[in-house]
């Protein structure tokens, strides 16, 4: 049977296992081969809705636009959304199923590997290629029973597998060498060669490691990649803090984030952080929330515990402050909610059943309900007749009487809310600066002066095309590539 499989998986977290796959898929394209992206098991508050009105991870979609798809629900069939420290919510094949704890998830991962397995069997069915995007490490010795997001789902379709290590963090033969020695007889004949991430330095120091490492595993390093200054890619989910962009000083609306404990989709922020007119920060726990022109609240998995969130780190102050100084505040999703007097959670659909007093800054209530709304969206900004598109990704829904000034038009339905004095705007509507005629109205009511507009669809392609060029440049691609027989289909 043709092999259309290889599998990426990493010594750790964030070791580079979503870029690896988002180029690997790029260059595959270029050559002219159906590929597609798959991760079996996706653990993210960031998510993306896509065409089958389903959820999956933001990064899966990154991969999809690397192969010039749009993102399918096949190509992340679990996708685990932490609400606490112990449990989450499971989404299978894009639809929420329910809350689990991890003990109860980790009895149901039989039954979540049939899904897995599915999808995997339907897209061999369509494509030529498929790469495949481990979840953190297949040395977490804790994690081995039952496993489907790394060597037990290679073991099951019979794949491939390169191991990826971040040399930026240090250590990282280590990490290749530990790694592939708590893998299984079988395991470690099955890893075909590794591949060194984010090197920066004289190659010529790093040349007698590689050789002893070769030497020690009897597995080949297929290629060094280089750290990429300024290389922006949609996070999987934590908050990229490393990278620094250039501001022009002279013009620059300060922009802040709080970070909820469990916030979501803060890709929604990507723009207005490589925007060189705007100066983003995030506000951490235990943080105050500085002078600043826009307070923007972000979506969260768990929006009345992050209100309280909000609320045990006084931020609430700070935004009552920043209004009366003349301030503005944009509220997404979950931010949107906490403008309102109060969100009811009936149902305990996110958390304990009950109710929470919000903010109060705008006249309008929130009850969350089991049905998730998934869509995408087009429409018009209502103040500025700007186009506008995004994605909603939310529980419940909101009415009250400042619902009467909606933010926009979307989809022949109105949204948000903006407030009668214009300082505060809020919405359900994720990826609202992406658009130019979007992004150029609501960083002119922010308050910023002859607006240079960026195109995010733009940018996006540039970087996964720099990506992709780095990856044929130092990866040895016809080594790697000679494991697939692109058979067609």
């Amino acid at each position: 049977m043709p092999q259309k499989t290889l599998m990426i998986q990493g010594t750790t977290s964030d070791a580079g296992k979503s870029v690896l796959v988002t180029g690997l898929c790029r260059v595959l394209k270029r050559r002219g081969i159906n590929v597609a992206p798959f991760k079996p098991q996706n653990m993210a508050l960031n998510s993306a809705v896509t065409d089958d009105g389903g959820e999956i991870g933001r990064a899966q979609a990154v991969q999809a636009r690397a192969c010039h798809l749009s993102p399918h629900t096949d190509f992340n069939p679990v996708l685990l959304k932490p609400n606490s420290d112990t449990g989450a919510q499971v989404i299978i094949h894009g639809k929420a199923l329910s809350n689990m704890d991890a003990c109860h998830y980790h009895d149901y991962k039989t039954t979540a590997m049939q899904a897995v397995l599915t999808s995997h069997r339907r897209l061999s069915e369509q494509y030529q290629a498929i790469i495949v995007e481990g979840a953190g490490s297949p040395a977490e010795i804790n994690l081995r029973d039952r496993d489907i997001a790394n060597m037990g789902f290679a073991e099951a379709v019979d794949c491939p597998v390169i191991i990826i290590a971040d040399i930026d963090r240090g250590g990282v033969f280590a990490h290749l060498v530990g790694t592939l020695q708590l893998l299984s007889s079988d395991e470690q004949q099955r890893v075909i060669g590794f591949v060194i991430n984010r090197f920066r330095g004289d190659y010529a120091l790093l040349k007698p490691g590689i050789d002893w490492l070769e030497q020690y595993t009897g597995k080949p390093v297929l290629g060094t990649l280089p750290y990429l200054q300024g290389f922006h890619l949609q996070a999987e989910d934590a908050i990229e803090h490393s990278q620094a962009y250039q501001r022009n000083n002279a013009a620059v609306l300060r922009v802040c984030v709080p970070v909820l404990s469990r916030i979501s989709n803060h890709t929604d922020f990507d723009l207005l952080r490589l925007h060189p007119q705007v100066d983003l920060q995030f506000i951490g726990p235990n943080q105050h929330i500085p002078n600043c022109d826009l307070i923007i609240l972000p979506g969260t998995k768990s929006v009345r515990r992050d209100l309280q969130w909000l609320k045990d780190h006084n931020w609430d102050t700070s935004i009552f402050r920043h209004l009366r100084y003349g301030g503005k505040v944009l509220g997404i999703c979950g931010g949107f909610q906490m403008l309102g007097r109060t969100i009811d959670d009936p149902q305990g659909i996110e958390s304990d059943a009950g109710c929470s007093q919000a903010l109060a800054l705008l006249d309008f209530h929130t009850v969350l309900a089991p049905d998730k709304q998934l869509r995408q969206v087009t429409g018009t900004l209502t103040s500025h007749n700007a186009k506008i598109s995004g994605y909603e990704i939310h529980a419940g829904t909101s009415s009250g009487k400042a619902l009467q000034r909606p933010f926009a038009a979307i989809n022949d339905k109105n949204d948000g809310v903006i407030s009668e004095d214009g300082q505060i705007i809020g919405t359900y509507v994720h990826g609202l600066f992406d658009e130019p005629e979007a992004q150029q109205a609501l960083l002119s009511w922010a308050g910023l002066q002859q607006v240079q507009t960026l195109d995010y669809d733009v940018i996006q392609e540039q970087q996964i095309d720099r990506l992709a060029n780095s990856i044929e440049q130092h990866l040895d691609i016809d080594k790697v590539f000679s494991h697939f027989t692109f058979a067609g289909v």
